[in-house]
């Protein structure tokens, strides 16, 4: 018996990991759960799941669930808070974190979570983007498994089973091209966020699915490879895949190239990073070759998405440039969803701010925070 706690579980990821733990009830046992604002599906969790804890982010959805427990004389302890989060990645009893929560706030939980000695099931990508270095230094030293639960780096870590990391020549790291794929800046000037929501694909939450138009979603997945897989910018390559089939693949310095491939449904990575280096019964709709017409690939558009050109130049930088490009991101995508920018104007605060910012090439968790905090004050002061 495995015992985990979800940090996010109310999200997408988090859902489907609920689903994963539910066919395997007998591996896995839930210990702590995490959410935002949604008391009702946090309820849910507990009646069916009953874990030892819970956490709420928002005071109003913490006094709800609390006050629901105590009359139903649930035995759940309800936490909130960042302190909340830091308490049940780092439980005695927890064996896995998977960090499912969107933004720097899954940054501090799951250093902590490495630091008690938990695998790492990760879905939150602000935790390699923002402190890479940090991250994986930390899980080294503490002999802990960082499992990616991305469906990319999912893919990647599969094709990479059974092969020395020597004989790898490159990533290549597959994108469905959003939204807007094809289309080209003037094409650009005038769209809505109803617009940038509508992801041809996948369902993801609001933050990501604006980052999968602007492609930013493949620029943090590309210096998500490079912490994870240590390997170089120049050989990681990003591909337009609009079939969504091919979830990635790498190539072997012989010109061999072993790709993932599976019907798009976040279960696989989920129940394959949870159960490594086990596999378990299909959670998903399984591939029939004869229905598909064909595979096709594109080049990206650095030019009308610039966000994926600047995640190459912020990784290749260095230091805490990548959280710079971050922390910009993030503010930037609050606005735009906010209807107080434009589409296109997220990638140009991206670029100023990493003109404006300078890079530090050593840092500490602290250094990280301070200079999210301020990219993001500085970008949110620009908007009046």
């Amino acid at each position: 018996m495995k015992n985990i706690a979800v940090l996010g579980a109310t999200g997408s990821i988090g859902t489907q990991t609920m689903q994963v733990i539910r066919q395997q009830s007998e591996e896995f046992k839930l210990i702590a759960v995490s959410a935002n604002t949604n008391s009702h599906k946090i309820i849910d969790i507990i009646e069916e799941f009953k874990p030892l804890y819970a956490v709420l982010m928002d005071r109003n959805a913490f006094n709800e669930v609390r006050k629901y427990c105590s009359d139903k004389r649930i035995n759940t302890e309800i936490l909130i808070g960042i302190e909340g989060l830091n308490t049940i990645s780092t439980l005695p009893e927890v064996d896995m974190v998977v960090t499912s929560v969107v933004g720097m706030i899954g940054l501090t939980p799951t250093l902590k979570a490495i630091e008690a000695g938990k695998d790492i099931a990760l879905a939150n990508k602000e935790t390699l983007v923002a402190a890479g270095k940090l991250v994986m230094a930390e899980a080294q030293k503490h002999k802990v498994r960082i499992l990616p639960v991305d469906s990319e780096h999912g893919a990647i870590f599969q094709c990479l089973q059974g092969n020395d990391k020597s004989s790898v020549n490159k990533i290549l790291l597959t994108a469905s091209g959003g939204p807007f794929r094809g289309k080209r800046k003037e094409e650009l000037l005038n769209v809505t966020v109803d617009n940038a929501l509508k992801h041809p694909r996948w369902k993801m939450g609001r933050k990501i699915s604006i980052d999968s138009a602007t492609l930013m979603n493949k620029g943090l997945e590309v210096i998500e490879a490079h912490w994870l897989f240590d390997v170089d910018y120049d050989n990681i390559q990003v591909i337009v895949h609009p079939e969504s089939i091919i979830h990635s693949m790498v190539e072997y310095i012989d010109g061999s190239v072993i790709a993932q491939l599976a019907n798009a449904d976040m279960k696989l990575p989920i129940q394959y990073a949870l159960n490594y280096p086990k596999r378990q019964q299909c959670v998903i709709k399984k591939l029939d070759f004869y229905d598909l017409k064909s595979l096709s690939f594109e080049k990206p558009d650095l030019d009308t998405f610039k966000p994926l050109k600047l995640a190459y130049e912020a990784g290749s930088t260095g230091g805490t440039m990548s959280a710079i490009l971050n922390a910009a991101n993030e503010a930037a995508v609050e606005l735009f969803l906010n209807k107080k920018i434009g589409f296109l104007e997220i990638g140009n605060i991206l670029e100023e701010c990493m003109n404006k910012f300078e890079s530090k090439e050593n840092y500490v968790l602290e250094d990280i925070l301070e200079i999210d905090s301020k990219v993001k004050e500085y970008v949110s002061s620009k908007v009046y």
